[in-house]
């Protein structure tokens, strides 16, 4: 879609009708200020913007949003931008406005018994997980990003992490929403109903349309219990077919229990253990791959159960501890061939630095050298075929790449990164080059497997061009006449998506 850009005359009458609508503290031009915010978190792209606004309600949000379709000024959305896929930056031609949500950070409401809180968009995740443990309970979605990244952009991505298996990504959390549309109408759908079938529902919509359809101002998000107590395992596996095996195993055997469930090759562990001050690998000997399984058990409404644990009434494991059931089913694991070895983490501080292991993935490849990375999905039981079959593809069409898979196993997400030959000189040239022919050709993969090329963080600008290569011409001419319908002027998000 084009966008007609504004003209320098324009410039002038639009900044000084958003400067006295926002004040000094809504409207910078400052470099200082803005400069922090042109790049996107990987470090990939840089714009430039007409001027940073940082409306502080709702309101001021639709006012400015009306505006900039008066004078045609675009507009890039930006949270924390905490962004895998350069959805929040601005272009280079300066013309865009970039808007922050983060003023925006007020929890409007948090009701305990119906187990739902609204939160603007600038609340920043990890403040909503404190607000909600302050009340025994918790909101089930959490990402390495989580001291930065808001609730607004968690909305815009459909954002994913750790806890999908169980509870779903945004779009199963997200009860209400709140946004902007481009002409400046607010679009209130704040309160849940259990049912309400009065067409089309609309919000979802709104959620994982990054900014190119509306700006999301807050949610209303399904909150559930506290853990009461937990038990993380590490198992080492002789293949990734026998992590999917162990999957159904544990799934079976404690249902809503299992709330993760990661895989990860020996490579990636030994990167870790080499970039991590003071970590131990989980296990003795070597195994080709790893899981990190979580089983959960929650709070009861009347509070924290005893020391011997609360009854199963989720899983499928009957009653018992919930020590005590970990403990049959990896048991039962073993004596089906299932596992090499394993061990449950004997303390809160041992279950942590299992999942540090996990967490610090990108960053110990970032320190060992450049790669390209790719967050794809392909249908649950495919996982162990696409993977066996598409990392010794990558590493014989580019010699001297290393090809690893690693991520959630349960929701058939394959974080596919591909490591540059050891000793490249310039990194960011292979990214852009090498790298580029990489990506084309993993994408190529997933498409013959019947997935996506974008699992969990969106498409941004980052995925743009192969989604218009690689997607069902049908649905992306569908999204592009609801683009346009919603946005006739283009100003929302330009250059993004689609």
């Amino acid at each position: 879609m084009q966008i007609q850009l504004v003209m320098p005359d324009d410039v002038s009458e639009f900044l000084a009708a958003a400067a006295a609508l926002l004040g000094p503290r809504g409207l910078t031009r400052d470099p200082e200020l803005v400069t922090p915010w042109l790049t996107d978190w990987r470090g990939r792209y840089t714009g430039k913007a007409l001027a940073l606004a940082s409306p502080g309600s709702t309101a001021e949000v639709a006012a400015l949003i009306a505006l900039c379709a008066k004078h045609r000024v675009a507009i890039v959305p930006q949270g924390g931008n905490s962004g895998m896929s350069g959805g929040a930056t601005p272009g280079a031609g300066g013309g865009e406005l970039l808007l922050s949500l983060r003023r925006m950070n007020a929890i409007r409401s948090l009701d305990p018994a119906a187990r739902q809180v609204t939160a603007e968009a600038g609340v920043i995740l990890e403040t909503l997980h404190k607000a909600a443990e302050d009340l025994s309970l918790r909101f089930p979605l959490s990402l390495g990003g989580k001291g930065s990244a808001t609730i607004g952009g968690l909305v815009s991505t459909n954002a994913g992490g750790t806890q999908v298996l169980r509870h779903g990504s945004m779009r199963a959390l997200v009860l209400g929403l709140e946004a902007v549309l481009p002409d400046g109408a607010v679009f209130d759908a704040l309160v849940p109903l259990k049912k309400d079938n009065r067409g089309f529902d609309l919000k979802q919509l709104l959620i994982g349309s990054e900014g190119t359809l509306g700006i999301v101002t807050a949610a209303t998000l399904r909150l559930v219990p506290a853990v009461a107590e937990r038990r993380v395992i590490w198992a080492g596996l002789a293949s990734i077919g026998a992590a999917r095996e162990l999957l159904l195993h544990c799934e079976a055997a404690e249902g809503d229990a299992l709330e993760g469930f990661e895989v990860l090759p020996d490579h990636c562990l030994d990167r870790v253990l080499a970039f991590l001050p003071g970590a131990r690998a989980p296990l003795q000997g070597a195994h080709r791959w790893h899981a990190l399984i979580e089983l959960v058990a929650p709070k009861s409404s009347s509070g924290p159960k005893s020391s011997s644990g609360p009854k199963s009434s989720s899983g499928a494991g009957g009653a018992g501890s919930l020590g005590e059931r970990a403990e049959t089913m990896l048991a039962a694991a073993f004596d089906r061939g299932l596992v090499a070895d394993a061990t449950i983490a004997a303390s809160e501080a041992q279950a942590e630095a299992f999942w540090q292991l996990r967490e610090n993935i990108a960053p110990a490849e970032r320190a060992g050298g450049p790669a390209v990375q790719h967050d794809v999905s392909v249908p649950l039981a495919d996982v162990p075929g696409f993977v066996e079959a598409a990392v010794p593809a990558v590493e014989a069409q580019f010699p001297g790449t290393r090809a690893v898979a690693f991520g959630h196993l349960g929701d058939g997400n394959v974080h596919f990164h591909v490591l540059a030959p050891p000793g490249t000189p310039d990194g960011p040239a292979w990214q852009e080059g090498q790298g580029t022919t990489i990506s084309r050709f993993v994408h190529d993969c997933v498409v013959v497997w019947r997935g996506s090329i974008s699992a969990e963080h969106g498409i941004g600008q980052l995925k743009r061009d192969e989604l218009a290569r690689l997607g069902d011409p049908v649905a992306l001419a569908l999204m592009a006449r609801v683009k346009s319908a919603l946005d006739p002027l283009g100003i929302m998000n330009p250059h993004k998506l689609l």
